[in-house]
């Protein structure tokens, strides 16, 4: 292949020609492949880049990689391979010189909050070995508790009040009847929902004999307390008060406590609104018997070094490590211990107290040290969780691998760059190979080889515009990547003044303590600092969640993918969410908020969990494309309504494959796989559906246009239109409307979130949140939706960003600076000013902004080449 016009390996290349080879693609037609060739040297470190869609992980991850799982799986029983994740076999003619892989794609924190950083590093399973046979026993103690004792997760770890939760659910007259001045009839008990269960429950009460029109407060306390409280169930035939208009039979109706449906109810409830709904009348508090600490008090007992387990494994992996330091370090070990329920300075609590601190070391090296091994998963970013599975990957001692990485810099500040580069040159000088999927313009720089896709996205993508040394990506004249790489892009915008300040006090949550920050209102803000700084704390926690309070609702979850703050259709107010582990705001002061009138929290989390969930739905879009179907001549001659261009209800859609367009194909002894419905043929729809056309296109061709096929074809149809051009803006155009939304990258998905939120009129002044919104985009990709952020505050908004780019925080208008360290040793704010002013700044970030070719002194930085 030539280096210049991606034919061949380069002329150029031939003294980078590693003593591993090559692997060899040929005809690679994986998603928007174009029947790629292309041959990627391996004991190297290669970048694959290009634009968001342009075929980077069709080619790296559906190709590479699934060829390498099938040929490994080839060798393993088949009714094994039943219980092996596999990814499927790709579309490709021929991969030579292709080594077993390992693959480290981008994942948001999953499992639940019992799953943690202990848990997918294996240090907790050390930790809990080191308890068992080497911590320290009270006096008293016969004999040595198993590692099993040391696990909240376990029956013979976990608390038994609170079944290893660590608190406790409960509720209170208060919390479920907030207004006493009212009468049951009233709603007194806000628990119930104002549909037929509250009724009920207050027909039922009112056949017991108790006064439901007289107020809460003047009711006997004993006939509240066996209201609200009560386990029993009493079953009686109420009957209703008839009125002219309205006949209501006599039924038989079971009273259920308001305690005993709100606790049930948020125990069994599949629901998630439900769930939320519920959650509001719930009193959150430590466990009072193991005090939050998740275990039994005998397990707790048990210390190392004067710390129990659960304060172990609540300090940063850092403080971790130094505390075990002199367990680690002490010489000639005796064999047993000279107290046998003592062991700290045994052979065995020698060896584990070692093998913790080896495997905390990886993790401090890319940057991972303000961890703690109690941190759940579902509270890291997807690029915490791949560090954490890249570190594991240090210690396996593996050779002759090939890595496949999806942006393993992804929510890194610049400041840790050097760690990460130090890591995976680790891994490499191990011999293994390194195949990474990366935006970040300073780690391609660093690349032994670069393979460029484009030139565009989708369609218009899945070519090889380059494969070759870094250096000669320069004389490509199609590269996107090019202009951003060699050539130093300074920022020339002025910052805007502020119209007014929003400003909180006194925030104290996670290593956050006692902080006051001010965000200037109608600006686009950058707030910075290096990995565990407190950005998101301060900001996608607490500043959402503080204003949605003021603003008269509920506060915000983290388990939803966007959350917009505005009355619900029946006045309720109930469409906000309330987690859990939220913790109270009340404490914190705030002033400004009164010149907010809407808050907008735009996140990287799916918009959908299943394959129904696309993007024609998910933007709404879809109602108005099923509308201009059912007014067609036909669907009118036929009685068919709007319902029948749904493929997610009986009527049109094909129930052979009730409207998924696959079915699952179970193969004996071999792990089921998906097929195309025999009978739609991926269509959804049944016969009769496709035979209604417009301007000559069935529902089925329609969902299989890309957005900008789709703005072409559906001009016509304003709110469709609307909807399109607002998803062209955001540089989406490459998407098919029917797109499952599982198949969508997490930069996809905000995009898409920002683009239904561009669609809406606008409504006053409106704060957006934004968490790291470029991760897994482009430099280009990031010049468009900067775009779009600016306009929104160029139209009276304000933008709140979360974010490490350089190339953003150099545009923005102010920012906010934290540190200067993670964990304990951030939570504060550093620096605040223009971006300007920060790179003057001795900051992490200040000083890396200063040297940055896109920041605002890049008149006077060059471009860091290789």
């Amino acid at each position: 292949m030539d280096g210049a016009d991606g034919s061949g390996t380069g002329s150029d290349a031939g003294s980078s020609v590693p003593a591993g080879g090559f692997v060899g693609v040929r005809g690679a037609s994986e998603h928007n492949l174009r029947s790629v060739d292309v041959d990627v040297p391996r004991d190297r470190l290669v970048v694959f880049t290009g634009v968001s869609g342009s075929g980077k992980s069709s080619l790296a991850f559906g190709t590479i990689f699934a060829e390498a799982q099938r040929r490994y799986l080839e060798s393993v029983a088949p009714y094994a391979r039943r219980l092996i994740d596999q990814v499927g076999a790709p579309k490709v003619g021929e991969i030579t010189g292709l080594p077993p892989a390992v693959a480290l794609q981008q994942r948001r924190g999953a499992g639940t909050v019992r799953s943690s950083v202990g848990t997918v590093t294996t240090i907790s399973n050390a930790l809990r070995m080191l308890y068992s046979r080497a911590g320290r026993y009270p006096p008293g103690t016969v004999e040595r508790l198993d590692s099993d004792a040391f696990s909240a997760n376990t029956p013979a770890g976990a608390c038994p009040n609170c079944h290893g939760v660590g608190r406790v659910h409960e509720v209170s007259e208060r919390s479920l009847v907030p207004d006493p001045s009212l009468s049951i009839r009233d709603k007194a008990i806000a628990a119930w929902p104002g549909a037929w269960l509250g009724k009920n429950y207050r027909d039922i009460l009112a056949e017991l004999g108790y006064d439901v029109d007289r107020p809460w407060a003047e009711l006997d306390q004993a006939d509240r307390d066996w209201i609200l409280f009560t386990d029993e169930q009493p079953v009686v035939t109420v009957h209703p008060i008839r009125t002219a208009d309205r006949i209501q039979r006599d039924y038989q109706g079971t009273y259920a406590s308001a305690k005993r449906y709100v606790l049930h109810t948020y125990a069994t409830t599949q629901s998630a609104p439900l769930r939320r709904r519920v959650a509001r009348f719930l009193e959150i508090s430590p466990c009072p018997v193991c005090r939050g600490a998740r275990l039994r008090p005998e397990s707790l007992a048990v210390t190392v070094a004067g710390y129990s387990i659960t304060e172990l494994a609540a300090l940063p992996l850092t403080e971790l490590a130094a505390v075990l330091q002199p367990l680690g370090s002490i010489e000639n070990a005796p064999a047993a211990p000279r107290d046998p329920l003592s062991g700290e300075d045994s052979e065995a609590g020698v060896l584990l107290a070692r093998q913790v601190r080896s495997r905390i070391g990886p993790l401090v090296e890319l940057g991972l040290g303000y961890l703690s091994c109690d941190r759940s998963t579902p509270t890291l970013s997807a690029g915490e969780l791949q560090r954490l599975r890249l570190a594991t990957q240090l210690r396996s001692g593996l050779f002759g691998v090939l890595y496949v990485l999806d942006e393993p810099s992804a929510g890194l500040h610049p400041a840790d760059a050097d760690s990460l580069r130090a890591t995976l040159n680790r891994l490499l000088e191990a011999g293994n190979s390194l195949f990474v999927i990366e935006h970040n313009l300073d780690l391609i720089r660093h690349a032994d080889w670069l393979v460029e896709l484009g030139p565009g996205a989708g369609e218009h993508g899945g070519e090889i515009l380059y494969s070759g040394p870094v250096a000669g990506l320069a004389a490509v004249p199609g590269s996107v990547t090019a202009p951003y790489l060699f050539t130093p892009r300074p920022s020339d915008r002025t910052p805007r003044r502020p119209s007014d300040w929003l400003t909180l006090g006194r925030v104290t949550r996670h290593n956050l303590r006692d902080v006051s920050v001010s965000v200037p209102l109608g600006l686009l803000t950058a707030v910075t600092g290096v990995s565990g700084s407190g950005k998101s704390t301060l900001i996608s926690q607490v500043l959402v969640e503080v204003v949605a309070d003021r603003l008269g609702r509920a506060s915000v979850s983290g388990s939803e993918v966007e959350e917009e703050f505005t009355d619900s259709a029946d006045g309720s107010g109930e469409t906000g969410l309330v987690d859990d582990a939220v913790v109270s705001v009340d404490d914190v002061t705030v002033s400004g908020v009164e010149r907010v009138q809407r808050l907008v929290r735009v996140d990287q989390k799916p918009i959908g969990r299943t394959p129904r969930s696309n993007l024609a739905t998910y933007t709404g879009m879809f109602d108005a494309v099923r509308a201009v179907f059912a007014d067609t001549e036909l669907a009118r001659e036929r009685g068919y309504r709007v319902g029948r261009f749904s493929f997610n209800v009986p009527g049109g859609r094909c129930e052979t494959c009730q409207g998924e367009g696959f079915v699952t194909v179970e193969l004996l002894f071999l792990p089921g796989t998906y097929g195309p419905c025999p009978t739609c043929r991926g269509a959804r729809y049944n016969a009769e559906t496709l035979e209604v056309r417009y301007r000559g296109r069935s529902i089925a061709d329609v969902l299989a246009m890309t957005v900008e096929q789709a703005a072409e074809f559906l001009a016509d149809v304003p709110s469709a239109a609307r909807s399109l051009r607002t998803l062209l803006n955001v540089g989406l155009g490459y998407l098919r409307l029917g797109q499952p939304a599982t198949e969508l990258s997490g930069g996809e998905a905000q995009r898409i979130k920002l683009a239904s939120e561009l669609q809406r009129a606008r409504r006053g002044k409106v704060l957006y949140v934004l968490d790291e919104p470029t991760t897994g985009l482009h430099p280009a990709d990031v010049e468009v939706l900067m775009t779009q952020l600016h306009a929104l505050v160029d139209a009276g908004s304000t933008v709140v960003l979360v974010e490490h780019d350089l190339a953003v925080i150099a545009q923005a208008d102010w920012v906010i600076d934290l540190g200067p360290g993670g964990g304990d040793a951030g939570g504060r704010i550093v620096a605040t000013g223009t971006p300007a002013e920060l790179a003057a700044s001795d900051t992490p970030t200040g000083r890396h902004l200063a040297a940055a070719p896109t920041g605002p002194l890049a008149a006077f930085a060059a471009p860091i080449l290789k």
